[in-house]
């Protein structure tokens, strides 16, 4: 499972639902998108800023989290954008790896 990080805006349409549902209303309907793409939703906050909502989601891979904001996306009610989150590990084997990179001019 990999972590993913999903921020959204709500659109016009988003918010009226918001405001008929209330905030776990829309929490629920979007673990169920989560859970029912293999994962499991881990962190949901609204936050003030440049964006209205911040989920954490554990899902099985690329494809499982691209659909999920593919079809919370297409539904219209949030614009999302969604960001792989690497775990300190996986850095750790990062710095291990040798790769061959030349400076430009160089």
């Amino acid at each position: 499972m990999g972590k993913y990080m999903l921020r959204a805006n709500y659109t016009q349409t988003g918010l009226q639902g918001l405001m008929k549902e209330g905030g776990t209303g829309r929490r629920a309907a979007l673990a169920q998108a989560v859970e029912g793409a293999g994962g499991k939703l881990e962190a949901f906050y609204y936050v003030f800023g440049d964006r209205d909502l911040l989920m954490i989601a554990d899902l099985p891979n690329d494809s499982s989290a691209a659909a999920v904001s593919l079809t919370v996306g297409a539904a219209g009610a949030l614009e999302v954008d969604i960001t792989v989150l690497v775990e300190p590990e996986a850095i750790d084997e990062a710095v291990k790896k040798s790769v061959p990179y030349r400076l430009p001019g160089a």
